[in-house]
């Protein structure tokens, strides 16, 4: 009867340090995948942030073809003073040849 109950409780020990193994390698494969979706995820998000500030950057420099400006540094330091003057000038302007038109 002692034997019986020696090996039942190595059994049971044996079981339980299975279970254990198993367990730790399910934990440890499931916790490495979130770690690789997470880093996919950034890469991904990374790549999109990069191609929507490409095409933002192509589409300011198609705007700024199409204004007549030929460099970035154009745009990237212009005297404030002068283009509010300018804007007040075509204000001035479209005010005159709205009043032209109403008459």
């Amino acid at each position: 009867m002692g034997n019986s109950l020696v090996q039942a409780f190595l059994v049971g020990r044996a079981v339980a340090e299975v279970i254990n193994e198993r367990l730790e390698h399910a934990v440890t494969d499931t916790l490495s995948e979130i770690g690789k979706l997470d880093a996919e995820l950034k890469e991904q998000f990374n790549r999109f942030a990069e191609d929507v500030m490409e095409r933002a950057n192509c589409s300011a420099n198609s705007d700024i073809a199409n204004a007549g400006l030929t460099t970035q540094s154009d745009l990237e330091t212009p005297d404030v003073q002068t283009t509010i003057d300018e804007l007040r000038a075509e204000i001035a302007l479209l005010r005159t040849e709205l009043q032209n038109y109403r008459s």
